[in-house]
């Protein structure tokens, strides 16, 4: 089981209502489709660009806004699976642009960042099929659909 945490740093998130049940709901599913998930406290900050570029610079080496960081805790941090960020504008920007409900995206990008705690990537072609179709299973559950399915290139859409 996992506890979350949601700390709203943007007001600009108030578009969303139930940011904090939508969380729990996307870590729950993702949860449900990993065998042996790893249990912990999460926290989901929800931020703007600016901070979420400084993130990025810092801890990426790459400038600019991206919309969804992962920070796994360390092993030996007891109860703290690890921390997710979000910003505002990127999200909002690409849902806007792919005609996607916002509460959807988020969903998503929760699961895809909750999928980097459990130590989940998609450097290789080979590993992105593999988090992707977990991705495409978590969020069915959810009753979202399959966020792949209108990309071009099929690749993973978050940035990080």
């Amino acid at each position: 089981m996992n506890a979350v945490d949601v700390i709203v740093e943007d007001e600009t998130w108030k578009v969303i209502e139930g940011k904090t049940r939508l969380v729990e709901q996307a870590v729950a599913a993702a949860s449900a489709e990993i065998t042996n998930a790893r249990p912990g406290v999460i926290a989901v900050l929800l931020t703007d660009d600016a901070a979420m570029a400084d993130l990025n610079t810092r801890f990426r080496q790459k400038s600019g806004p991206t919309n969804v960081l992962s920070f796994p805790a360390s092993e030996h941090t007891d109860n703290h699976l690890g921390d997710i960020a979000l910003a505002s504008g990127v999200v909002i920007s690409e849902a806007n642009a792919r005609s996607l409900p916002l509460a959807d995206h988020l969903r998503h990008l929760i699961v895809h960042g909750f999928l980097h705690l459990q130590g989940y990537d998609h450097l290789e072609d080979d590993e992105a099929q593999v988090m992707e179709s977990i991705e495409r299973r978590a969020l069915a559950r959810l009753g979202v659909a399959d966020p792949y399915l209108d990309m071009a290139d099929g690749g993973a859409e978050a940035d990080e």
